[in-house]
């Protein structure tokens, strides 16, 4: 994507509008061919991509989801308490946005989300009448519902469906999902308090980790449920709670007391190392290294081979992401920078901004920032350049965006949404 340097837009600035200068007096003819000259320069140079707007034809009420191909909107009830999901293509070359299909969804409940996961249109919801997670699928091609069951989808690496039915209260289960009827190949059960872990290959599920209330840590795979390790971690005092993560290769356990931090190897449970971590709240991978985020809001940076503390920064930034080398962290008011994963230095202020989410992980990180005026500052935060870089200023925009770039997908002031393509 081509950025084009706009300069910093502060709060509250509006460009001034040019100045017409006075009108010239004479010489016509010398007006006329310089004017010819212009046009011709002009129809012979490149032409210039500006942004395109495309609104999406939804209810101000609507819940829009940006996709690869399209946008899914979930509609507000009708009076009747009906509810439907619509699909709509990208933007035709004339800005249109056709609709593709529309289809009842499960009438109680609240809807809070939808993606498209190995084949299928997935409506993610809260059923009013239990309170339980489901999940409705739908045919890409023609809006017909295939299933609806308890649980939220995660996609395995051998191209499966997990439902993961995960409550605190209850007993739950792991279920393997066929994505084209829905019939259940097999289940695992998840006792309370729940909170399953995943390995990924990728960014898909290749084996999960569940925690007994006994202590005895499990791994199982994703494509058939087996158990392949399991192994005891609380001896001697099994009423008490641990806390399990996985990062990279690492199973990561927070034992009871919440001081320590213990390592261990995927998939065998081999342990490896334990470190004195006080509050650990989570831990994420950052650049080859492990980032022990604490419940008092400071930062462990750690080595992933001997649980050795790199660095560590006891302010309240928050981390927000990791990439190129370099984490962004969150300040007050969202004020965002850059820092050096490898030794926590060469911290680059990037502004106040509010983070998109992208569908691509690898797309760029890219900020919003609101005007009083009503325009919306598009930027990408550049973390190895150490600085932001205005993509754009889109007119009469509140936020509330999503991105799959070029395309940008926000709500506007008077509470519609539409398709912006950016500036190229």
């Amino acid at each position: 994507m081509s950025i084009i340097e706009l300069g910093e837009v502060r709060d509250g600035d509006v460009p001034p509008r040019p100045v017409r200068r006075p009108r010239a007096a004479g010489r016509p003819l010398r007006c006329a061919a310089v004017l010819l000259l212009a046009l011709v320069v002009l129809a012979s140079a490149a032409p210039v991509t500006g942004r395109t707007v495309s609104p999406v034809p939804a209810a101000r009420a609507a819940a829009a989801y940006l996709a690869v191909d399209g946008v899914f909107v979930v509609d507000p009830p009708t009076p009747t308490g009906d509810r439907y999901l619509t699909a709509y293509a990208r933007p035709t070359p004339g800005g249109d946005v056709p609709r593709r299909w529309r289809a009842p969804l499960p009438r109680a409940g609240d809807y809070l989300g939808v993606l498209v996961e190995q084949g299928l249109v997935l409506a993610m919801g809260v059923s009013a009448r239990n309170g339980v997670f489901e999940t409705t699928a739908f045919d890409p091609e023609t809006g017909r519902q295939r299933w609806r069951l308890a649980g939220i989808p995660r996609a395995t690496a051998d191209g499966g469906l997990l439902l993961v039915d995960d409550m605190a209260d209850r007993d739950g289960a792991m279920s393997r999902v066929d994505p084209d009827s829905g019939r259940v190949l097999w289940s695992v059960p998840i006792p309370p308090p729940g909170n399953p872990t995943y390995h990924l290959s990728g960014d898909r599920v290749d084996r999960f980790v569940l925690v007994q209330p006994t202590g005895e840590v499990q791994v199982h795979d994703a494509g058939t449920g087996e158990l392949l390790r399991s192994i005891d971690t609380l001896p001697g005092d099994r009423a008490a709670y641990q806390r399990v993560q996985v990062v990279g290769d690492l199973l990561l356990l927070v034992p009871p007391g919440g001081t320590r931090l213990v390592g261990h190897r995927l998939p065998g449970l081999d342990p490896l190392w334990t470190a004195e971590v006080p509050l650990v709240s989570y831990v994420i991978g950052c650049a080859g290294l492990l980032c022990a985020l604490q419940q008092t809001g400071g930062l462990q940076v750690l080595d992933p081979a001997t649980g050795a503390v790199r660095w560590s920064d006891q302010g309240g930034d928050t981390l927000a992401d990791v990439r190129d080398g370099r984490l962004l962290v969150a300040g007050p008011e969202q004020r965002y920078a850059a820092r050096d994963a490898a030794t926590g230095g060469a911290r680059a202020e990037l502004g106040r901004w509010n983070l998109v989410p992208s569908l691509r992980r690898d797309d760029p990180l890219l900020g919003v920032r609101p005007l009083d005026d009503g325009r919306l500052v598009v930027a990408e935060l550049d973390l190895a350049a150490g600085r932001s870089r205005i993509v754009d200023v889109l007119p009469g925009v509140v936020g509330n965006c999503q991105a799959s770039l070029p395309t940008l997908l926000c709500q506007r002031l008077d509470g519609s949404t539409a398709l912006w393509r950016l500036r190229s």
